[in-house]
């Protein structure tokens, strides 16, 4: 793959990106080199102006009308619809509400609700810890019923047997980026009669995702890291299609309710996704999202893929030019086509390394043991800010990083 090999060439390749012009639809401090949309995304100047808009005009002028007039009972349904295009669903297959977590375990709940004799779920070891403590509180929920059987990475399609009536993989790890083929593994999956529920956080927003083509059964993910829509911004779920009527909600909340306003006492749940409702959601956390999803829903998702591959592989060049006396490596897959939009680097200070960076307003983040993540987020980052990322990674490693460790931690790390 071509790049950039000279700060000149990059200035050159970020006047002719095709996506140059999306960095001004983001809030980004001059100077800055943000590596961490992985975790974070940037703020957008609409989704600013739609939390504005909502606090003001909405709920500041019309009150409660706004559920009717400005339609806030179905915005779950129509963000979900603006989702679904960019993981590959039908519109009525996503719905916005609650959280990661929280969908996490409805989807996986209610998949047990209908596993008939079998009993195992199939998840990989070293999974993001929610999805773990997820499935682990369920399988405690339900007594001795559900096994959750915890498997490296490459022990995970031998697992699954016909005992096996779920598996729950996230797309793209959190810590190495390392993508699973969700085709095969789908496919594989439902050779042996089991379901599979993807984990798209760290890679809706960032990487093209076929849901539908992959025949994918359940997907949950976040909207704060790659789609910007905000610290706890809501999650979304989704249900092929197929599946949605006989999937019986675990949480069987009022707002899934097939008619919420009529009050009755026992549960009837809703059509198709609106089943999966459950409270009454954050109307000004709706709006930040609601904002953000404007600005990347007409953008080319293989150009981004593209760009993104471009200034991953301009960082790991830089990386594995430097000295092998810096002690760093590469822990995420090298061929592009292995990881997600992150590349994660293992050093036995990776922590101070960090917070190093951070001084000099290169914002990475850090992850235990040793990992030290940088994403790369095509619609606001460019190729000269990857270039100074390098050489401010460079002249730290250079310096030794004095003598004085950390003996504390920050709380969020």
């Amino acid at each position: 793959m071509r790049v950039p090999t000279s700060l000149a060439e990059c200035e050159q390749w970020d006047q002719a990106d095709p996506l140059a012009s999306y960095r001004r639809e983001f809030k980004l401090r001059p100077g800055l080199v943000y590596l961490d949309g992985n975790s974070l995304g940037a703020l957008t100047h609409r989704a600013a102006e739609r939390v504005q808009s909502m606090v003001e005009d909405q709920w500041g002028r019309d009150l409660i009308s706004s559920w009717n007039l400005h339609e806030w009972f179905d915005l779950p349904g129509h963000l979900g619809a603006a989702i679904a295009p960019l993981v590959g669903a039908r519109t009525d297959e996503v719905l916005v509400a609650d959280s990661t977590s929280i969908n996490l375990f409805k989807l996986a709940a209610g998949a047990a609700m209908a596993r008939g004799n079998r009993r195992r779920i199939v998840t990989e070891s070293g999974n993001f810890p929610t999805d773990l403590y997820v499935l682990q509180g369920l399988a405690q929920l339900t007594g001795a019923g559900i096994e959750v059987v915890e498997v490296p990475r490459g022990d995970v399609l031998a697992a699954i047997d016909d005992t096996t009536f779920l598996v729950v993989l996230t797309h793209v790890h959190y810590r190495t980026a390392e993508l699973y083929d969700m085709a095969s593994v789908t496919a594989h999956a439902h050779a042996a009669g089991a379901r599979v529920l993807w984990d798209l956080s760290h890679s809706v927003g960032a990487l093209p995702v076929q849901l539908g083509a992959c025949r994918a059964d359940f997907a949950v993910g976040c909207t704060y890291k790659y789609l910007n829509g905000g610290p706890g911004a809501p999650a979304f779920l989704y249900v092929r299609h197929d599946l949605q009527e006989a999937l019986r909600p675990a949480l069987s909340g009022w707002m899934g309710h097939a008619v919420p306003f009529e009050f009755v006492d026992d549960y009837q749940p809703g059509a198709g996704m609106s089943r999966h409702r459950c409270g009454t959601p954050s109307l000004v956390a709706f709006a930040a999202l609601q904002g953000a999803l404007e600005v990347i829903s007409g953008v080319d998702l293989t150009q981004l893929r593209e760009k993104s591959a471009a200034l991953m592989e301009l960082f790991m060049r830089g990386v594995e030019a430097m000295p092998a006396r810096y002690g760093l490596t590469i822990a995420s897959p090298r061929e592009v086509g292995g990881r997600g939009s992150h590349v994660a680097l293992r050093h036995a200070r990776a922590y101070e390394l960090v917070q190093a960076l951070i001084a000099r307003d290169v914002v990475g983040d850090f992850r235990a043991p040793d990992f030290a993540r940088f994403g790369f987020t095509p619609l606001y980052l460019r190729y000269v800010d990857v270039w100074h990322a390098v050489e401010a990674l460079d002249r730290v490693l250079a310096s030794g990083l004095g003598t004085s460790v950390v003996s504390r931690r920050s709380a969020v790390t």
